[in-house]
């Protein structure tokens, strides 16, 4: 699933494609969440793949600890990685129709 597959596509005064706002769900913790300690190198869209199968959905870890504006994760903060993934992108879906 793309990020921006249910975003809106518009076109500004001059005619160029621009998409609209893409607004993300609150992920409650779950049980089903894990916490993990990064490895030196780790970044969000290589734990996606790691723990989802996609580097797409980086932005569901991100989202999920309040990481803004980095890649690269440091080796010394708990990163929480969410496991009920098919609840959050549902609830992306929907905000974002």
């Amino acid at each position: 699933m793309k990020r921006y597959n249910n975003t809106i596509v518009k076109r500004d005064k001059s005619g160029i494609r621009v998409f609209g706002t893409t607004y993300y769900p609150t992920i409650e913790i779950s049980d089903s969440d894990q916490f993990i300690y990064p490895k030196d190198g780790d970044r969000l869209d290589s734990l996606a793949y790691k723990y989802y199968g996609d580097t797409t959905l980086w932005w569901i870890i991100a989202k999920a600890n309040g990481i803004k504006g980095k890649v690269a994760l440091s080796t010394d903060e708990l990163v929480r990685i969410p496991g009920n993934i098919s609840k959050i992108l549902q609830d992306f879906n929907k905000i974002n129709r």
